[in-house]
């Protein structure tokens, strides 16, 4: 107890005034990302003007090589004072398990974010009594895109169960589209699309029992979502191992394939790369069965042990959670923000639809982004979903996934 007052003292004592020093601030967001970064660093030397502010961004999709540099520095006792990382297991899997981190839930309390984040955001960001990182951001992951004009054409509509969109695959191939639904290689799009495969068939409920260990991935129920991902992939293209996430969706652009299941940044591709209006250029639905939750990923910050400048990275973290941080980072990123009282003006057309989703869904979090398995799960699922898509073995695959569940202690 009287620890934890001492931290919420600090905690307190921080907000009070500007303050000098350093902040070493760790990151992925180079390149188009580094825009939004750029803008929540002058942001924060405005408040802090005599704050000498590091950033050090190590380049590199989805952090791969960021998180490599940031292992030999956490082992080494050198933490930068506030690293991003996904928000969820990914950062509660690695290193609040290895006491690596400090709880947030004193500064959770006095930002006051308890009540601005959604009920359902909380908990998945907890962990044994604490709370565990700030997310600046948040990314949907369970949406289904299509091109209005050529679902126009072919006389369909965007189905909205599972069992639907394999009657409109049927329907679409007998039409003469041969790959209906588009998908990448193993990387990621395949896993990504089997996590929204799996929402659509469990439900919200199921999805989070699976992750408490409530549900075994061996139960019948589990076993049907392998049976549903098989029946889907039937419908996608043959070429999709040898092709990126936007090469799937430029098969559906391109009138090849009439749907696709990805993240939102996909939006943001269809908007800024390829030109084409949000609503009318592009239209978007929630993937199939999952209409009515939020599968969402975010980007977040957290507070290392030892971090050598702690009152300047609690400040930078007291600023990613402010809706003045959120309203300044998200619109440049192609996000939308964490907290459900930002200023959805600042946001295009699909942002504010994904904003009013977030506010009024229930919450549930993606596996392939982070947030409901630890890392040793989530690069060892990659494989299993691989090796399903040769021999669609729904039983072996639901049995090797609950042998890694096992190993990366899923549920305990």
């Amino acid at each position: 107890m009287k620890k934890a007052l001492l931290i919420a003292a600090a905690l307190a004592v921080t907000g009070t005034a500007a303050a000098a020093g350093k902040l070493e601030i760790f990151s992925w967001w180079s390149g188009d990302e580094g825009p939004a970064l750029d803008a929540l660093v002058k942001l924060y030397k405005q408040k802090y003007p005599t704050v000498d502010l590091v950033n050090a961004t190590v380049a590199g999709g989805a952090g791969t090589n960021a998180k490599a540099v940031l292992k030999t520095r956490m082992l080494g006792g050198d933490p930068p004072d506030s690293f991003q990382v996904h928000a969820g297991q990914e950062l509660i899997g690695t290193w609040v398990v290895a006491n690596r981190m400090e709880d947030l839930t004193s500064l959770y309390k006095s930002e006051g974010w308890m009540s601005k984040f959604p009920k359902d955001l909380i908990p998945l960001l907890s962990s044994k009594g604490g709370i565990w990182s700030v997310p600046v951001n948040v990314h949907r992951s369970n949406v289904m895109w299509y091109i209005p004009a050529n679902l126009k054409k072919w006389g369909v509509t965007p189905p909205t169960s599972i069992d639907g969109l394999l009657k409109t695959c049927a329907t679409l191939k007998a039409k003469g589209l041969a790959a209906p639904i588009s998908v990448g290689d193993s990387s990621f799009p395949q896993p990504h699309m089997w996590e929204s495969i799996a929402l659509g068939t469990l439900g919200t409920q199921g999805w989070a029992d699976l992750w408490s260990g409530k549900l075994k991935f061996t139960d019948p129920r589990a076993v049907k979502v392998w049976t549903n991902f098989g029946k889907v992939m039937d419908c996608t293209n043959k070429d999709s191992s040898g092709l990126t996430w936007q090469q799937a969706t430029d098969r559906v652009v391109k009138g090849q394939s009439a749907f696709n299941i990805m993240g939102d940044w996909a939006a943001g591709y269809m908007a800024t790369t390829l030109k084409l209006k949000p609503g009318t250029g592009f239209g978007w639905a929630p993937a199939p069965g999952t209409a009515g939750t939020f599968l969402f990923l975010s980007d977040s910050f957290g507070l290392p042990k030892g971090a050598k400048d702690r009152t300047q990275a609690v400040n930078w973290l007291k600023l990613l959670g402010s809706k003045q941080g959120q309203d300044t980072f998200n619109p440049l990123k192609g996000s939308i923000a964490a907290r459900t009282d930002s200023d959805v003006s600042k946001y295009n057309v699909y942002s504010q639809s994904a904003a009013k989703d977030w506010r009024n869904n229930r919450i549930a979090g993606s596996l392939i982004h982070g947030v409901v398995a630890n890392e040793t799960f989530t690069s060892g699922f990659g494989g299993i979903v691989a090796q399903f898509v040769q021999n669609k073995d729904a039983n072996a695959a639901a049995q090797a996934t609950q042998a890694l569940a096992t190993q990366a202690g899923i549920g305990k």
